[in-house]
């Protein structure tokens, strides 16, 4: 699944079924062509047990906080993937809350190493010993799916595989997902910020709904700014699955935040954006150990103090 940052306030949803490669390249161009907080775009492979939808088998989904220029959008859809398919893009008025309903439409549980994400509905979808989180995505961004939050799920995994990191922050944490899969696994305090207030009461109720609450409780933050996060350093791991722009800003803050050896694990990049974000770390100290491709979208993950052995998935 690929998706943007979906706004808060959507009201206006544009669908189109179609074939996989059409669907990625529709939900490339929104994401490349809107503010975050304007529009998102959802691409996924449906569920052929969803009902109502049997051929084609995707469908991308493009939510907008107003009302589309829709000229506009059919031109960047006509120019991603032909005439053809931007003559059947559909747009509809939605209510308020109706966008989530729809973007989890056909979802199945996501599975990233012993994580598994899932809504209320795929309890029975757990193992033994998985480490389990029930989120529903409320207003905010973090189902699981999108390949950033799966592949810090995955890179998450492997650093606790190796070593317990004793002090964890995660910047933009969105639904809590990333803070909550550490709390969960470690059951010790992980701090947790976000600049959007949805975001943060969306996290705080899926911290108590999974029954993390007393490690976590996500404060509401722009960057590291606030002191709940700014004192619970120095960190041992960092999480920060945001944009490529925010990402690099942030590179001297959260080196300062960053005990010696510490690792730091990004996301929400594109595959273009890993060479301008390697060097803006690169320039505070951090060296790529482990990189990872979902979707289109790169995870990397960052040492402190000297270059790890490097891979690339």
């Amino acid at each position: 699944m690929l998706e943007g940052l979906p706004p808060n306030d959507a009201t206006w949803l544009c669908r189109l079924p179609c074939d996989e490669d059409t669907a990625r390249a529709v939900a490339d161009v929104v994401v490349e062509m809107f503010d975050p907080a304007e529009a998102a775009a959802s691409a996924f492979d449906l569920n052929p047990n969803a009902p109502g939808w049997s051929s084609p088998d995707w469908l991308v989904e493009i939510y907008f906080a107003d009302a589309p220029d829709e000229d506009f959008v059919r031109g960047l859809v006509a120019g991603a993937a032909g005439e053809e398919q931007a003559r059947t893009l559909e747009f509809l008025r939605i209510e308020k809350k109706d966008w989530v309903a729809n973007s989890l439409h056909g979802l199945a549980p996501v599975r990233a190493g012993r994580f598994l994400v899932h809504g209320a509905h795929d309890h029975a979808a757990a193992r033994v010993n998985d480490i389990a989180m029930e989120i529903e995505a409320a207003l905010a961004f973090g189902t699981g799916h999108h390949g950033t939050t799966r592949g810090c799920l995955m890179m998450l995994d492997g650093v606790l595989k190796r070593r317990r990191p004793r002090r964890i922050l995660d910047v933009g944490t969105g639904t809590g997902v990333l803070a909550l899969a550490a709390a969960r696994a470690l059951r010790q305090p992980v701090s947790a910020g976000d600049i959007d207030p949805e975001s943060v009461r969306s996290a705080r109720a899926n911290a108590v709904r999974n029954g993390a609450r007393p490690w976590l409780y996500p404060v509401l933050a722009t960057g590291v700014g606030h002191p709940a996060l700014a004192s619970g350093g120095p960190y041992d791991l960092i999480l920060a699955n945001i944009l490529a722009r925010p990402l690099r800003k942030l590179a001297p803050d959260l080196a300062r935040l960053a005990a010696p050896g510490a690792e730091i694990v990004l996301s929400g990049l594109l595959l273009s954006d890993v060479a301008g974000v390697l060097s803006a770390y690169g320039a505070q100290g951090f060296a790529l150990v482990d990189r990872l491709a979902l979707d289109g979208w790169a995870t990397l993950r960052l040492r402190r103090g000297g270059q790890g052995p490097r891979r690339a998935r």
